[in-house]
Order: structure tokens, then sequence, then C-alpha cells
């Protein structure tokens, strides 16, 4: 059976352990975490710790910050290297496994005014390779996994494609680095997206989920047979995260995915 988590901040309850009770009842398998900058999933350390103690499962966590490992400026770059460097360590110690980011977010898009970004596409290259280097070798260490997320074209010009995102996973060359792949941003930047994620199938780490339209599973016009079809056929065994906004009344939107996925499932 397929294994479903949830992102924190979708989830009701004032807790962890709260919003695990509810998860849980309603038939997920584990929660996602959200990382802000500032060191702020550092200092969470005694919250996740209890969390882990009273058996709340988070097997992965998601950047949540202002910039990213490719921004302009050298000192946000360092900055969010260091972020990652510290959030892996952290997921590292509560058990969890998978830590995701991606090049950035709304940093500069070629689709919009002015169009041509101030950084050339082959020094965005390398200054994503540097830090995915960094980042691999110290994910190695720490027995967990980097998961780079390529976000459709409006929101990074720089990683768009899955193919895009492993031919830099492949130049990094670290194990520690694989591929996210979100079915929103496939729906609008892969030609087909069972295609691509059987293409990727040997780099593929982890999966976010929501549908076409940003909403939970559902809500839009995603063939989600085709898709849990694909990665049952592609041996994925690791966890649909979903992130996504919400239509309807909150709880009973989220509670209602895990008996929707496993359906097409």
């Amino acid at each position: 059976m397929i294994k479903i988590s949830c992102q924190e901040q979708l989830l009701p309850g004032e807790s962890l352990q709260a919003k695990w009770d509810f998860a849980a009842r309603a038939g997920y398998d584990g929660i996602e975490l959200r990382a802000k900058g500032d060191f702020a999933f550092r200092d969470r350390l005694p919250e996740l710790r209890q969390a882990v103690r009273d058996g709340v499962p988070m097997p992965s966590v998601c950047v949540d910050m202002l910039h990213f490992i490719g921004a302009f400026d050298a000192g946000l770059r360092r900055d969010a290297i260091a972020q990652l460097r510290s959030q892996l360590s952290v997921l590292a110690e509560i058990g969890g496994k998978i830590a995701c980011t991606p090049a950035s977010y709304g940093m500069f898009s070629r689709r919009l005014p002015p169009f041509e970004p101030p950084r050339s596409p082959d020094a965005d290259r390398t200054v994503l390779l540097e830090a995915l280097t960094e980042l691999g070798a110290h994910a190695e260490a720490e027995g967990v996994t980097l998961v780079l997320e390529p976000l459709n074209r409006y929101e990074d010009h720089m990683v768009n494609r899955l193919d895009e995102a492993v031919d830099l996973i492949e130049e990094a060359g670290s194990r520690g680095v694989r591929l996210l792949a979100d079915t929103y941003h496939m729906n609008i930047e892969e030609d087909e997206p069972s295609s691509a994620l059987v293409k990727s199938a040997d780099h593929l780490g982890h999966v976010q989920v929501s549908d076409s339209n940003r909403f939970q599973p559902g809500a839009g016009h995603l063939d989600w047979g085709a898709l849990l079809g694909t990665l049952d056929a592609i041996g994925y065994d690791g966890h649909l995260a979903v992130e996504c906004r919400l239509r309807g009344e909150p709880a009973a939107a989220v509670a209602a995915i895990p008996g929707f996925l496993r359906r097409w499932s």
C-alpha cells in the first residue's frame, strides 16, 4: 500500500502530537515538516524530540525560506546552504530521511518581464552544482538525502523539468542528492508526466502531490490512475507528501485525501 504524508501546516491541531492524532485517523503514514530560515528548524529540536518520543512519524522536511541555493546574491546563497546543512542534521537526529529544496522560488522567471535574468545559464549551473556538491556530501555523512525539486517556469528560471534536475544531480555525483517530483509542477512543465517519471526513475527520491490547480488531489484534472500506476510500475516506495491548497472545509478536505489516493492506486 502506498505511504502518504501530509505537510504539517495543513493538519488541524496546535501540536505535532495533535496533528498526528488527526492524520493517523485519516489514514496518513507521516507528517512532512516545514523548515523556515534563521535556523528555526534547529530551534524546534526540543519539540521534535518530544514528538519522536510520542511516536509521531516525520519522514521528511520541506524548506520554507525566503531565499534558496540559487540566489543571485552570494551571501544569501551561503546562508541557504548553511540553513540546509542544519536542516539535514536535525532531520537525521529525529530519524527522518528526506529534505526538500528547489533551486529557487519566486526569484526570477524568463516568462515574465524583464525576461532576461542578471546571471547567465552557465553561471546558474555553476552555483547550483557548488551547492549540491557540498550539501550532498553533508547529507551522505548524516545518512539522509537532499531532494532537488523542479518548479514551474513562473516560479523558477533554472530548473523546471525532471530531466533538468537529473542532469544536475548526475553531474554533482553525490548519493546524497536525489530528485523530487511534484505533480503540480509536472502538470505544467512535462510533455507527459508518466513518461517523465519513467525516464527519471533511477534518481527519484520523493514525490509531492497536489492537483492541476494546486488544490488537493481530486479537485483538478490530473490523471491519478496513470500517475500512481506509473509510480508503482517503477518501484517507487517513498511517501506521497501532500503539499496543496485546500478547497472546501479544511479538515474535511485533508481527511479525504488518503482515501482518494488509495482508491486510484
